[in-house]
């Protein structure tokens, strides 16, 4: 086939949708213009050149960026490998291969990736509807493929390999909607970074460089993998099968040790073996050898025949105690394969049952693997995956049933108060507890009684005002952990105790850290007896405003049982942080223990959720502890860090 060539864009005929650039960086943006003059709004810059090589391809990528933001031009790349559309047959990619095409639509941050996967595919039978390269993501991003992808109606799953999200608000409302159309399924790299900032408070030191992301996709139904062959096992089951209606699992195998890997992977992903009917196992007596197993795992020995396979699997799906059914076959010499395939295929499109089939190998299941996929039967070489799979399958069936919820919102009518005490703790970049207090109780966040003293005549005065015995705890925007410097004193029972403390307290923090400002003290009520949490905002550069919740006192860092969700949070958000940790678990009543006020906490991390939207200048807030009775909870402390 011969191709004519012009000598520019501006001399090619009509029509032109779409130009390809492959030119050196220097030169693109005149290129840009003339796509402009001619028209052109679409653009795939594939050129490398730009802000991956420094500060002088920053400033021709940042150049280009103005240019076709201005002029309304769409581009993706630059730094890709291009783009392939499986159902148009358009392929802008200089990728050796072309893959089947199907349901999943794959898009990359990363051209290596992409071009690895295309290969990885092509001959195993997996349908794909889109390749997408994303390059440096100049202008189309991940979150803009997602949302075009949300709309194809030839993809019905999409699965994305990404590095970083730029705009983390803007996938969350894009993600949560399109993840009610289809299923996400992504992988993240970069999970154990260690390039987070270092702060002082609790939040930010257990909030790890992954924490974001992984609030981000719980929230938006996004499926998480952690593996490339996950990655398209996963998406490949989703595009194919029903999502399990339960999690019960009939195994039905050739061989007892894929049979054990596979139940040890089952009960890791939250799924069990099903216990079979007496019927089902007398029938199965009847069809398989003599010396078969017919419980669960169904085991048919080395020798299982295509027939054994058949019958064996119709009696497993009409089996009403068996809601996924997992055929495994380990080739042997006297079997065909291809014969077993085709029957598992057969009993696959008679049922709604989710279906899963191993095949272990390599050349000998290369076949049979393209007939099952052909046929809507997922095949998986290792038994592990099968676990994977259907944990990630349940997990977007979760989230299908889950309620759609705006974000809660509540009246505050001290705003304009909250404001000054944040503009009176910008000279510290801090706002202290007694600060603090004053912020919880402007959104209503019950705070234990207390007050403030400048001096020991004061400090006495207070305490008796409120009542014996008290809580004693230095004021200073120096401190933020009161405790490593003794700033806190329990039980104080009279007038002369709470001025003896008060100066010994005073005395002994100079003496370790001289340079403190001391603002007095806060007096508060002794608590009652409850368990304590703590509640955290740390402000993520990427997504914004991240809300924490987890054990709190001396607990916290001990044992790191902490929940993480991006704000503004909806009710079932903040419920779930609470019941996702081993805290909550212990809060509804663990072996005797009185249930607490669950509602109570779901509605202070709402309000968090809410200080975190209304006041950006804060960078990050804690409750820590906050007390958790059986009805209602108290902020016994609290810090702000502010930008």
């Amino acid at each position: 086939m011969l191709f004519r060539s012009y000598p520019d864009i501006l001399s090619v005929p009509d029509p032109v949708d779409l130009a390809v650039i492959i030119l050196p960086a220097s030169t693109i943006l005149p290129i840009v213009q003339d796509c402009l003059q001619r028209g052109i709004k679409a653009i795939t810059v594939i050129s490398g050149g730009f802000k991956e090589l420094g500060s002088e391809g920053e400033e021709l990528e940042r150049k280009l960026v103005a240019f076709v933001k201005e002029n309304d031009i769409r581009m993706v790349g630059p730094n890709c490998v291009g783009t392939m559309s499986l159902h148009t047959g358009l392929n802008t990619t200089f990728i050796s291969g072309v893959p089947d095409t199907g349901g999943i639509g794959f898009l990359s941050q990363s051209g290596a990736v992409l071009g690895g996967v295309v290969d990885y595919v092509k001959d195993k039978g997996i349908g794909f509807s889109h390749f997408l390269s994303l390059g440096n993501e100049a202008d189309v991003t991940e979150t803009d493929m997602i949302d075009y992808l949300g709309d194809d109606p030839h993809t019905k799953v999409i699965t994305a390999y990404v590095e970083q999200i730029q705009d983390g608000q803007k996938f969350i409302s894009v993600a949560k909607k399109v993840t009610r159309k289809k299923p996400i399924v992504l992988l993240k790299a970069g999970k154990t970074s260690a390039g987070a900032r270092a702060v002082s408070s609790h939040t930010g030191s257990l909030a790890g460089s992954h924490a974001a992301y992984q609030a981000a996709f719980q929230q938006s139904g996004v499926v998480e993998v952690q593996a490339v062959n996950d990655l398209f096992d996963v998406s490949q089951a989703l595009a194919l099968q029903n999502l399990p209606r339960g999690n019960r699992v009939a195994i039905l195998t050739n061989s007892g040790g894929p049979a054990a890997l596979l139940s040890d992977s089952l009960a890791n992903n939250g799924f069990s073996i099903a216990d079979l009917s007496p019927d089902t196992m007398s029938e199965l007596r009847k069809v398989l050898n003599p010396s078969a197993q017919v419980a669960n795992p169904v085991d048919m020995l080395g020798g299982a025949e295509p027939q054994e396979y058949d019958r064996a699997m119709q009696l497993l799906i009409d089996d009403p105690n068996v809601d996924v059914v997992v055929p495994i076959l380990v080739p042997q010499a006297l079997v065909n394969p291809i014969e077993v395939a085709e029957v598992i295929a057969g009993n696959s499109e008679r049922t709604t049952k989710t279906v899963i089939a191993c095949f272990m190998g390599d050349s000998l299941v290369l076949q049979p693997r393209k007939l099952l996929h052909s046929r809507n039967v997922p095949m998986v070489v290792f038994p592990e995956s099968v676990g994977s799979i259907l944990g990630a399958m349940k997990t977007y069936a979760d989230w299908l049933n889950t309620n759609v919820e705006d974000p809660r919102k509540f009246d505050v009518a001290n705003k304009e108060f909250v404001q000054e005490l944040i503009s009176l703790g910008n000279e510290n970049k801090t706002l202290g507890e007694a600060s603090t207090r004053m912020l919880f109780q402007a959104y209503d966040i019950p705070v234990v009684k207390g007050d403030i003293a400048i001096d020991a005549e004061s400090a006495a005065v207070v305490a008796e005002k409120i009542g014996f015995p008290v809580v004693m705890k230095i004021n200073s925007p120096d401190i933020l952990h009161k405790s490593d410097f003794g700033g806190i004193r329990l039980g104080l029972g009279s007038r002369d105790e709470v001025k003896t403390a008060f100066l010994e307290m005073n005395a002994a923090i100079l003496k370790k850290k001289p340079e403190a400002r001391l603002e007095g003290v806060l007096i508060e009520a002794m608590a009652p007896k409850g368990n304590e949490v703590i509640i955290g905002m740390k402000r993520d550069p990427g997504f914004g405003p991240m809300i924490m919740f987890g054990f709190g006192g001396i607990f916290v860092e001990l044992f790191k049982d902490v929940s993480f969700r991006i704000a503004p949070l909806t009710t079932n958000d903040a419920r779930e942080m609470v019941l996702s940790t081993k805290a909550g678990k212990l809060l509804q009543g663990y072996r005797g223990e009185r249930a607490k006020d669950i509602d109570a906490i779901v509605d202070v991390i709402l309000k968090l959720s809410q200080i975190a939207i209304d006041f950006r200048e804060i960078e990050e807030i804690e409750i820590t502890p906050l007390l958790v009775l059986e009805k209602g909870v108290l902020a016994l402390d609290g810090r702000a860090i502010l930008k």
